[in-house]
């Protein structure tokens, strides 16, 4: 599956627009996690309890943005994004979104 930021894929003729899909999944850290990401907090400089909570998100996302586009029929995605939200105080949202395509080499 070819997935791009783009609205068009070089090479590629766009032959069906599927519509919008999307992947979504919710996190949050346990207590363990948060008291060791406070901790590093207050070192200050990259925070990796939290950096890994987020990549964590933010693949999971795409893997479901992917089957979606998938159930579709896609073989593409054009103009994908993600974006999060945070749901309540340390839950947070993350989506990954783009239009599912089918495109042809050219």
């Amino acid at each position: 599956m070819l997935v791009t930021t783009s609205t068009s894929l070089e090479g590629y003729k766009i032959t069906q627009h599927l519509g919008v899909i999307r992947g979504i999944t919710v996190r949050s850290r346990g207590l363990g996690g948060n008291i060791l990401g406070g901790l590093q907090t207050l070192a200050g400089g990259k925070n990796s309890i939290y950096t890994e909570l987020c990549e964590t998100a933010r693949e999971e996302a795409y893997q479901l943005m992917m089957q979606h586009a998938q159930q579709h029929g896609a073989n593409a995605v054009i103009n994908m994004r993600y974006d999060a939200n945070e749901v309540m105080q340390g839950v947070t949202e993350v989506l990954a979104y783009g239009t599912a395509v089918v495109v042809e080499k050219i």
